[in-house]
């Protein structure tokens, strides 16, 4: 990829194998543990899901675009949409690196500047909580509480 391509990059080395970390962003009834709280599906290559944070009354259309076992993970997501990869490496048998870089970004300027502070940020909670549930299956409720609507200046 283009250095020239504002992307967001995060990663955490998880202390799983590479199946069992990957099949966290595939299987809906793992990830809902540590990001969303609802999904209309398992990602499959072709489909379109819609994951939900309930918490937030918020939801996504998810298109996949490309499903490498245990090595990859592509859709697209949002509005505008964005790309998101999800890149899973063996470091040994039981350690796994992933990787989440989003790119395709339209805003400019501030707007863009904002977009990847919001992703950069969002990401990482999303590996720091799959971390703690995998390894030690504790549920943080990271999600839940990065915007918690008591310290909502706007009133939602």
């Amino acid at each position: 990829m283009a250095n020239n391509i504002p992307t967001v990059e995060t990663q955490m080395q998880i202390r799983k194998p590479v199946s069992q970390v990957f099949q966290a962003f595939i299987d809906p009834a793992i990830t809902t543990n540590f990001w969303f709280t609802k999904s209309s599906g398992k990602l499959e290559t072709g489909k379109t899901v819609k994951w939900e944070w309930e918490m937030y009354n918020v939801s996504s259309e998810v298109q996949v675009k490309e499903i490498i076992p245990n090595k990859k993970i592509s859709i697209e997501w949002g509005d505008p949409t964005t790309t998101v990869d999800f890149e899973f490496r063996a470091l040994t048998d039981e350690t796994t690196y992933v990787v989440i870089k989003n790119y395709g970004f339209k805003e400019t300027g501030d707007d863009l500047i904002q977009a990847i502070k919001d992703n950069t940020g969002g990401f990482t909670t999303v590996l720091d909580g799959m971390k703690a549930y995998l390894e030690h299956n504790i549920r943080l409720n990271l999600i839940a509480d990065k915007f918690p609507k008591e310290a909502s200046d706007h009133g939602h």
